[in-house]
């Protein structure tokens, strides 16, 4: 019952996230939209031409109106048209969406899993171990993502001509494909983020270790495997979690810099199309996409931390 109800509290206050973030993106996005039909037709589009294109794009009317409008198709799935595409916006980022996923999800798990073995080695051995740490981490801190694809493309794509420099191929496909594909580009997203996170997992354990409760439990004769993974990591897990989260978030801003560098066609290459063209549909298509993402992967991690520690659900 009570993690029920922690659902239901983290589930409304993600609504009204959802409502705020969208009716504050479409007010700046639209409000501040000027000469859109005569952007879109060009400079020697006439009076008549702009002024019906205007009437067809419904730009003509009040904001409010407008957003209302917006909103009665997006409740029902409707995201409109794109302006410059002449699509469903839902089916473009539909097709984009997995694109994105697929490169941010596998460079998330990677992140994951070496940050949280370069934190416990760091935080458990010390010494030149934690010093080596500490300085990889520094120069993943100081590399651009798009600098550290750039150089990535030009050893492993033209040099060794081990992997495609740029495109994308489903999964469908080729497997093998898909994954050549997506190396370099995970590759130019990990650095930065293994860097960060291993931090705050090295920085987590400590803390648990120095706990009395490790201190009673090695001198209970439990082994030291034990104390290590079944209680100081579990205690760490959530502030280890909760920069996951952070690091997942953070890689779907980050995608669309490394779509461009690899021609990638995902959200992140649409969405600079998009702002570019003034194409505001997929603008707000792309923003209510990412919010949903963010609040399922928030909702997500709350969860598991409410399942690690159940003082969280209070």
């Amino acid at each position: 019952m009570i993690m029920l109800n922690y659902v239901a509290r983290r589930l409304a206050s993600s609504f009204v996230l959802l409502v705020l973030v969208t009716t504050l993106t479409f007010v700046m996005v639209f409000g501040g939209a000027e000469n859109v039909a005569q952007n879109i037709l060009g400079d020697n589009a006439t009076t008549e031409q702009i002024e019906a294109l205007e009437q067809r794009l419904g730009i003509d009317r009040p904001l409010h109106e407008q957003y209302f409008s917006w909103v009665s198709g997006a409740v029902r799935g409707d995201l409109g048209q794109s302006w410059t595409l002449g699509e469903s916006v839902g089916r473009i980022l539909s097709g984009r969406l997995p694109v994105t996923l697929s490169m941010v999800i596998l460079a998330t798990l990677i992140i994951g899993v070496v940050s949280a073995l370069l934190g416990i080695m760091a935080a458990v051995r010390g010494g030149w171990a934690d010093r080596i740490i500490q300085v990889i981490s520094v120069v993943g801190f100081s590399l651009p993502n798009f600098w550290l694809g750039l150089i990535l493309v030009v050893v492993f794509a033209l040099n060794l001509r081990w992997l495609p420099a740029t495109g994308y191929t489903d999964f469908s496909t080729s497997p093998v494909g898909w994954l050549a594909s997506l190396a370099l580009p995970v590759g130019a997203l990990v650095l930065s983020g293994i860097a960060s996170a291993s931090q705050q997992v090295r920085g987590a354990m400590i803390d648990a270790l120095r706990q009395d409760y490790v201190r009673t439990l090695r001198a209970g004769g439990i082994k030291t495997s034990s104390v290590l993974f079944r209680h100081a990591l579990r205690n760490a897990m959530p502030a280890a979690l909760t920069v996951l989260s952070l690091q997942f978030i953070g890689l779907l801003g980050g995608a669309a810099i490394i779509e461009r560098v690899f021609a990638i066609p995902g959200l992140g290459s649409i969405t600079v199309q998009a702002a570019l063209s003034g194409d505001i549909p997929i603008l707000m298509g792309v923003v209510v996409t990412m919010i949903i993402l963010v609040v399922i992967v928030n909702i997500a991690i709350d969860l598991a931390n409410a399942w690690v520690n159940p003082k969280v659900r209070l």
